[in-house]
């Protein structure tokens, strides 16, 4: 069997203080869109992955599944890695999905969201349909209903090599960045109910964790929205229509990787 394995946007993120588990308190609004890897599996004496020897979370979450055979995956690469758009975690849950459908007793949602929760949380968003209100660590989820009638420019600055995730919420909590984060977390409930078309995602609050400058040029060239993407350091722009989304993809090659794409609803 084989699927694509879309990346995600953060169209909102605001982190709270760190937990005492470790992680941080988030309050973000996930959206998947068109630009993403494809993931083939299919059982096999053992688990073999192949076309991406970066991975770690596919084979993990495949050995979590405890199936009495192996898995045969190959992973076709096409979204950034480490740049915030949570690919690996998008590969990990298709190949959830795509195993899980092949067993005899294939394992309840529930049992996939835990699976997937314990892996990061990222991973759970990718088994759901449609925009998600990730809360808790980010892998407490809530349907979302946002326009979708938009199109998105992703950009990757050249030459810039990403802090781990753990290092910028170290950033994060050394300025302290955790101060009044309840009225930014009301903040974004608020705003979210007042969103009916695709301009209204402007009033959404900027990312918590990383500035870009990229948004300030997104902007510059018509985007309605712009802002970072998770930890960075992929970046994204909201436009109306394709082709004012082409000409600031354009505009912004010599500096840096992009990509025009599409908001999607469906895993």
């Amino acid at each position: 069997m084989i699927a694509p394995a879309p990346a995600k946007i953060n169209l909102a993120l605001v982190v709270g203080p760190r937990r005492d588990d470790g992680k941080h308190e988030v309050l973000t609004v996930l959206q998947r869109i068109d630009l993403g890897d494809r993931i083939s599996v299919e059982p096999a004496a053992e688990t073999r992955i192949s076309g991406f020897p970066g991975d770690t979370l596919v084979r993990a979450a495949l050995d979590a599944l405890a199936a009495p055979h192996g898995w045969d995956v190959h992973i076709t690469k096409n979204v950034p890695v480490a740049a915030g758009l949570g690919g690996g975690s998008s590969d990990a849950a298709t190949a959830l999905h795509l195993a899980n459908g092949q067993l005899a007793q294939p394992r309840t949602p529930a049992e996939l969201h835990a699976i997937a929760g314990a892996l990061g949380s990222d991973v759970p968003f990718f088994l759901r349909d449609g925009p998600q209100l990730a809360t808790g660590d980010g892998s407490e989820l809530e349907p979302l209903e946002l326009p979708q009638d938009f199109v998105v420019v992703v950009v990757v600055p050249h030459g810039v090599t990403k802090s781990s995730t753990a290092e910028v919420y170290e950033r994060f909590d050394a300025r302290a960045g955790e101060q009044g984060w309840q009225e930014r977390f009301a903040a974004l409930h608020a705003s979210l109910g007042s969103i009916r078309h695709p301009r209204d995602l402007a009033v959404l609050p900027p990312n918590d964790l990383v500035r870009s400058p990229l948004v300030a040029d997104l902007m510059a060239h018509d985007a309605f929205r712009a802002d970072v993407s998770g930890a960075g350091p992929a970046v994204y722009g909201l436009f109306h229509r394709r082709a004012d989304a082409a000409r600031a993809a354009r505009a912004l090659n010599p500096i840096a990787q992009t990509w025009v794409t599409l908001p999607v609803w469906h895993r």
